[in-house]
């Protein structure tokens, strides 16, 4: 009898095989779930970061250009070192950090790269380059940090920075991943979409060292990046750095704009700082640094600091008065101190003389002309109406309100109404004897230097501005800018009630700023003392010139300076000179105000 377990044995022999074959062929052909394991173990994919967006001035200098810098990654899995303290030697990091920069990307990811130095300079990563062959794991990512060819309009231009994580949480497009740059103050965040391109991605195949082997399938699936949009900025990069020169060693601000446009020439924050040292590897300290500085160089402040506009408001009472028929030009009151403080002029004046002189009593009388209308029998009533009434006129003028420049954290001031005085005292507890400070703009009246420059433009287009903004074209066309600034608006005052106006602004010079005038220009301006109870008073002054046909409006405020015919005046005037005529004329009244010692 023949026995039947070798045919058995071979039968099963032969069944096995035919499995493993079975299940090989799926492995190999049908299934390429193995394939792309194994090319994503050889594959490094890199992304390619795309050069930010120029910034020029309107004259087409440059502000901000790009710098190259290099990105140090470390892939944990394929990380060795033998000798630590040669590397922490070689690569100049220390121990400690190079521990915790290692656990922190073990954390992220075993086998995906994470940043172990950032922002390397050009002559730092052409000293390492040679020694990074010896260390696998390691890589270079390169990417771009701003740079300033001129230390000027750090608080306009803003800075780029980390992203945050509350940043990443909030970007719903996704776009950005930890490590990442963005726009964090200024330009660079307003216009972040415009400015920062689009990103690319490489896939390159890489040894077991980590070393570059060439691109992935012949750069088949890779992405090119696309370089932002160019921005050319309204900014007058001359007539800045005249004004950041003539502001040095002072606090306060100075804004100038085109009227017919509203395109801003000049935006200074002083005290202010170099922009370059936000720029790459220096950011965090540099950063910690500034803000603990007391004099608070990274506090914009003609959109953020916000004081009394003192007598220039009266500019605005004028015209309100007159466009409501509460006032004519030839209203006449006394000059009468027992209401309030003033100065020797002649008494009694007209509304132009009013506004000439400046004359607190006038603006006393016809203020409470303009309030209690008698449209109540309520006395407090009467006052209350007519308050919130006035503050609807005002505000017409982009006071008490956001004007919307092209910067984030801008501040709108504050126009009193009713309701806060009832919050105050209590309703029907007040009167106009409670709110007379108003009448010369100071009181619970606060206003910021952007807000004044924009009453500036006011005054000189009679009656109309666009609103404030600092970039002139994006991408080479003005189309591209947001329609809000290609959008005239107008403040409800008939422009034959500026023609006194602005002759009474003229002469006003005469009285209260003589070192204003200049030969063969004529000027339309205001001073304003503005109170602080903390300290000195503040210096303001508002401007446009020439006066027949405006090409600039300017609002100056110098802190803790006095009187506004002195510092703001003085700044203002050299400002409108440099601008219009290219060089000044005064070397005298250029050195008084360098010196700055404006309470002497």
């Amino acid at each position: 009898m023949n026995n039947p377990r070798p045919a058995i044995l071979v039968a099963f022999i032969v069944l096995i095989a035919g499995v493993l074959l079975t299940k090989l062929f799926l492995i190999q052909v049908a299934d390429d779930s193995f394939l792309k394991r194994a090319e994503r173990n050889a594959i490094q994919r890199v992304v390619d970061h795309p050069y930010r967006g120029l910034v020029y001035d309107r004259n087409d200098k440059l502000l901000v250009y790009n710098n190259p810098v290099f990105d140090l990654m470390i892939i944990p899995k394929e990380f060795t070192v033998k000798d630590t303290a040669k590397f922490c030697q070689l690569f100049k990091i220390e121990k400690e950090e190079l521990i915790d920069k290692y656990q922190a990307a073990r954390k992220y990811s075993w086998v995906k790269p994470s940043p172990l130095m950032k922002a390397i300079s050009n002559a730092e990563f052409a000293r390492i380059q040679d020694f990074l062959i010896d260390y696998p794991g390691l890589f270079v990512m390169t990417r771009s940090v701003r740079a300033y060819p001129q230390a000027s309009a750090a608080n306009a231009l803003g800075y780029i920075g980390e992203i945050s994580g509350n940043q990443l949480k909030a970007d719903s497009t996704r776009y950005y991943r930890q490590g990442d740059y963005v726009g964090l103050a200024g330009l660079e965040r307003y216009y972040e979409d415009d400015l920062r391109g689009k990103k690319g991605v490489k896939y390159k195949m890489v040894n077991v060292r980590g070393i570059d082997k060439g691109s992935f399938k012949g750069g088949e699936y890779d992405t090119l990046s696309l370089a932002g949009k160019n921005i050319q900025s309204t900014i007058d990069l001359e007539l800045q750095l005249y004004g950041e020169k003539l502001m040095a060693g002072k606090r306060g601000s100075v804004v100038a704009i085109e009227p017919k446009t509203g395109e801003i020439l000049s935006m200074i924050s002083a005290p202010s700082y170099d922009p370059n040292i936000l720029a790459g590897s220096r950011f965090g300290k540099n950063y910690g640094v500034l803000t603990m500085d007391e004099t608070k160089p990274l506090f914009n402040r003609p959109i953020m600091a916000m004081y009394p506009p003192g007598s220039i408001f009266k500019v605005v009472q004028s015209l309100i008065g007159l466009q409501e028929g509460v006032l004519q030009t030839n209203t006449v009151f006394s000059c009468n101190q027992a209401l309030v403080k003033c100065h020797p002029h002649p008494n009694p004046t007209n509304l132009f003389g009013a506004i000439k002189y400046s004359c607190n009593p006038y603006y006393h009388q016809a203020y409470r002309k303009m309030i209690n209308r008698e449209v109540s029998s309520n006395t407090f009533k009467d006052t209350q109406i007519g308050l919130d009434q006035w503050r609807e006129s005002v505000m017409k003028f982009g006071l008490g309100q956001t004007l919307g420049i092209d910067m984030n954290n801008e501040k709108g001031g504050s126009i009193p109404s009713s309701a806060l005085y009832n919050r105050i005292y209590g309703e029907g507890r007040w009167k106009y004897s409670t709110i007379y400070s108003l009448s010369i703009g100071q009181g619970e009246m606060l206003v910021t230097p952007l807000q004044m420059a924009n009453l500036a433009a006011i005054f000189a287009n009679k009656g109309w501005y666009y609103p404030p903004h600092l970039v002139k074209t994006i991408d080479g066309e003005r189309a591209n800018i947001p329609e809000k600034f290609r959008t005239k608006v107008e403040v409800g005052i008939d422009a034959h009630h500026f023609d006194m106006v602005h002759d009474a602004m003229n002469e006003a010079l005469m009285g209260t700023a003589n070192r204003a005038i200049i030969k063969d220009i004529a000027i339309a301006g205001k001073t304003g003392t503005a109170q602080n109870p903390a300290g000195a008073d503040h210096s303001v002054f508002v401007a446009f010139a020439p006066k027949e046909d405006p090409q600039i409006a300017i609002a100056v405020y110098v802190e803790n300076s006095g009187f506004g015919g002195r510092a703001a005046a003085s700044t203002a005037s050299l400002m409108i000179e440099k601008y219009l005529r290219g060089h000044i004329t005064r070397p005298a009244l250029e050195d008084y105000v360098l010196a700055g010692k404006f309470l002497y």
